[in-house]
């Protein structure tokens, strides 16, 4: 039986804040309406999101379409990369990320490694699996939990395959049971 899981990485948000409480810019906004455009489409079944703002409020239109709420699952968070939930600058996070993806088990003090993050997203997406089978689920997530989620099934999604999505974007991963048949990408910049 296929099921269908949707890869949402949300859209643009500000670049100072809370982890947690960071919403979506105006750019954001815009995209978050193409995303639900897109996924109209798609007849998404659920609709899942990290417990993050941005990235509730990139996926929160398509849930209303359907008439159903939010299902927030806190282990869909992005990796934590320092203690606290400030964010990370953009300079301290790149060699930070060439580092976490070279050893998956690399962490700074307070932070996660690949391997950790990894493994309570994937808990996570195997319990979707199994509960939504033969379903369409749109998951609001984060670049670098996406990334992680996805190259548990694929080891070619990597920093490379991270470094060059962007804010929104959409994957469609389409799942034989818990066997990743296929991917595609449906964000078109």
């Amino acid at each position: 039986m296929k099921t269908f899981i949707y890869m949402v990485r949300h859209g643009d948000s500000p670049k100072d804040g809370n982890e947690r409480t960071r919403e979506l810019t105006e750019k954001g906004r815009i995209d978050a309406q193409r995303i639900t455009d897109i996924l109209h489409k798609e007849d998404i079944d659920i609709v899942i999101s990290s417990p993050y703002s941005r990235s509730i409020l990139t996926v929160q239109k398509v849930a209303e379409q359907i008439e159903k709420e939010v299902i927030v699952f806190e282990d869909l968070k992005e990796q934590t990369f320092i203690a606290g939930d400030k964010r990370i600058s953009d300079k301290e996070l790149y060699p930070l990320l060439e580092k976490s993806f070279s050893d998956p088990t690399y962490a700074l003090a307070g932070g996660e490694s690949n391997a950790d993050c990894q493994k309570r997203a994937i808990k996570v997406l195997k319990e979707l699996l199994n509960t939504y089978q033969g379903k369409k689920v749109a998951i609001g997530t984060h670049g670098a939990v996406m990334t992680l989620m996805m190259e548990f099934y694929d080891n070619k999604y990597d920093l490379n395959f991270l470094l060059h999505t962007t804010k929104p974007d959409i994957y469609r991963m389409e799942f034989d049971g818990q066997e990743l048949v296929d991917v595609k990408r449906l964000w078109k910049t």
